[in-house]
């Protein structure tokens, strides 16, 4: 979309809305490898705070693509290391950690059940934004940047779209002239960062320069680009060879309880809904499991 039409299309709701319902009625689904990724700073205690702006889907992109891209990734660590990867079956494919931790929670039993919990894939979204302030790293200030984030922080855009209260009028968070900056403040609470304290601020443009404006989305990102780089997708092939090596399966190696459920045919498409879903949910966890693995 040029920036002219994305001008005059400046305060409508509708696509992000229609986009928005059709993510809650569905379970479909990134690593942070590039430094075009965007991190907030927390201190020793573990609070942090940054305002953001969440930015129009890029011209890149086209007119028919959303200002997010969703991905699911699975992180977690077996006797043969860490497998740290995105889940195909964002792109709609087959996955065989998924596949696996399947037959693992439909075997019945509770230790499988606990497993799966831990090896299950995890949500998280992927736009672009625009630091307004960042005092823990000033140089990120008025630069684009691709800002990975989780279920918490999508669920702040929704109810800014979607406001429960009459006196509230609905904001298109990603819109450059009616949209609104985001306060972003994370704690620590009970071991694990929170959100909650996070708040949109009152709508108004950006930047008071349209060209100025401009400058900026023509800065952003392929967000397309990301489901298509080859060098962030293992085909099922190449990861089922990573899982085998991580939980050290194998031909040679003894049968598992999920390897033995599968000889039975014992087993069913692997959905959200067969993992009940964590106690606590940290938009973080890649890029923690990540970090962890690199100290190994």
């Amino acid at each position: 979309m040029s920036f002219a039409n994305l001008k005059r299309q400046s305060g409508n709701l509708d696509k992000l809305s229609k986009a928005i319902e059709a993510l809650s009625q569905s379970s479909e689904g990134g690593s942070e490898k590039s430094d075009n990724f965007w991190r907030p700073e927390v201190d020793k205690a573990g609070n942090g705070m940054a305002v953001i702006r969440f930015l129009p889907a890029s011209e890149k992109d086209g007119e028919d693509n959303l200002p997010w891209v969703k991905i699911f990734s699975h992180g977690f660590q077996g006797p043969g290391g860490w497998l740290i990867d995105n889940c195909l079956t964002t792109k709609n494919q087959q996955c065989p950690v998924c596949e696996h931790n399947s037959a693992l929670w439909n075997s019945g039993i509770e230790a499988n059940k606990e497993i799966v919990r831990k090896q299950k894939r995890k949500l998280n979204y992927i736009a672009n934004v625009y630091v307004v302030s960042d005092a823990a790293n000033p140089q990120n200030e008025g630069k684009v940047f691709l800002f990975r984030f989780g279920k918490k922080i999508f669920d702040k855009i929704t109810e800014a779209m979607n406001p429960e209260f009459e006196d509230e009028s609905p904001i298109n968070p990603f819109d450059l002239w009616k949209g609104a900056n985001f306060k972003l403040k994370i704690r620590k609470v009970d071991g694990y960062q929170n959100y909650d304290k996070s708040e949109f601020d009152k709508a108004g443009p950006l930047l008071d320069d349209d060209e100025e404006l401009e400058k900026v989305y023509n800065s952003e990102y392929s967000l397309q680009a990301l489901l298509t780089n080859a060098d962030e997708w293992k085909s099922y092939d190449q990861l089922k060879a990573r899982l085998d090596k991580v939980l050290g399966l194998g031909d040679s190696a003894p049968k598992t309880t999920v390897e033995k459920v599968k000889a039975e045919n014992f087993s069913a498409k692997p959905t959200v809904e067969d993992v009940e879903p964590a106690i606590h949910e940290e938009d973080d966890d890649m890029a923690y499991f990540a970090k962890l693995a690199e100290e190994d």
